[in-house]
């Protein structure tokens, strides 16, 4: 089935999933604002006993179609740990025959023993933090590998047995001067699957202090004009675009990407992580030494919960199904949203597509359509739909 087809988007919905972070790094990326710390390997052991034990206190559910391990760096926490995490989940909630099981690796942490290990442990799925083939925008986004360790990376990974490599790409850093050839070096390893992000300044980072401080930003035109490149230089390889920024071979869409953007169920372990079960939304408190002290206390490590229910569940369906090629079945909130003055300009603008399902036609202007639907207000018959159409 490919990967783009309005069944797969659809099936996604049902899928169980968990993820599990991991906070550590070897540095902090200056444009990273995700839950990670650097310098704390000795926390290592403590970190995994706690995970296990979020893990053995949730309430039995599954089986899994999907695990993602992610961080941080997940390759920097060695082989050994991570087979553990898997093996607690599989003793917990069983694990689906033919799950992906998918974890988030840096090229510099990455050998074939590693590699061997991993897929041992039930591992078949890695996405490698490339990012550029430019090693000075490699040393402007803090990364410590070299574009040869890409390569070597994704040989040793397909040697070891992984059954699907991604490879990650950040584009629009100031200094970027050849963004055809990262693509095209990124492309000559035959990864099976591609994502291409843009570089955002996120708040409270040292890149948004930098900027602050007067170093150029991120050119949104330049970045309009790189996504254009990737999507039909992947597209020409063979990749097909199944969501904004993310294109893969037929057979190897990111089945836990596709399951969240589906709003399918999933669960959340280690600190700062979500989970979204039940119409319920929750999510882990976001320093490494809290999370252990609630753990390691009993209580948990929730912080705060956010139903999911009603015109709020509607609004987040459009708003992840928009991202999808497939697009999104109308529903209630989508016919709403084409009667409202934002809706109508959209689809004039050939902007949004009414077709079987809805979908956007212009990509880069995804953004612009989730705020549309963001400013739809509940309708007052709402309570009145038990099952709006999907």
């Amino acid at each position: 089935m490919s990967p783009d087809s309005p069944e797969l988007a659809d099936g996604s919905a049902a899928l169980r999933s968990a993820y599990v972070h991991i906070p550590f790094c070897e540095r902090v990326c200056p444009y990273c604002d995700f839950t990670v710390v650097a310098g704390r390997d000795d926390l290592y052991d403590r970190y995994l006993e706690a995970v296990i034990a979020e893990i053995d206190a949730e309430m039995p559910w599954g089986p899994l179609d999907s695990v993602f391990v992610g961080g941080g760096t997940p390759s920097k926490f060695g082989a050994d740990r991570l087979n553990t995490i898997v093996t607690s989940l599989r003793d917990r909630f069983a694990i689906a025959a033919g799950a992906e099981i998918s974890l988030e690796a840096n090229p510099e942490d990455w050998t074939l023993e590693t590699a061997l290990e991993l897929r041992a442990g039930g591992f078949n799925r890695v996405s490698f933090g490339a990012q550029s083939f430019e090693p000075e925008v490699l040393a402007y986004l803090g990364r410590i590998h070299g574009p040869d360790d890409i390569a070597a990376a994704v040989e040793s990974a397909r040697s070891g047995g992984f059954e699907s490599v991604n490879l990650d790409l950040i584009f629009g850093s100031p200094c970027e001067r050849d963004w055809r050839g990262t693509v095209m070096a990124a492309l000559d390893l035959s990864p099976d699957h591609l994502s291409a992000y843009a570089l955002t300044v996120e708040r409270g980072t040292p890149l948004s202090r930098a900027v602050a401080a007067g170093a150029p930003a991120p050119d949104a035109d330049d970045q309009a004009a790189k996504w254009e490149l990737a999507s039909s230089l992947a597209e020409a390889a063979g990749l097909v675009r199944y969501e904004v920024s993310n294109f893969a071979r037929p057979g190897h869409h990111c089945r836990y990407n596709l399951g969240v953007w589906a709003q399918g169920e999933y669960l959340g372990f280690g600190v700062g992580a979500h989970g979204f079960r039940n119409g319920v939304r929750r999510r882990n408190v976001r320093r490494v030494e809290a999370y252990l002290e609630r753990v390691g206390r009993g209580v948990g490590p929730v912080q705060g919960t956010e139903d999911i229910t009603g015109w709020a569940a509607e609004q987040e369906r459009l708003m992840l199904g928009l991202r999808l090629a497939a697009g999104v079945s109308r529903g209630h909130g989508g016919r709403r949203l084409l009667e409202t003055p934002s809706g109508k300009r959209l689809l004039e603008a050939g902007v949004l597509i009414d077709g079987e399902r809805l979908s956007v036609a212009r990509p880069l202007l995804t953004d612009v359509v989730a705020r549309a639907v963001l400013d739809l207000g509940a309708p007052e018959d709402w309570l009145s739909v038990s099952h709006p159409e999907r």
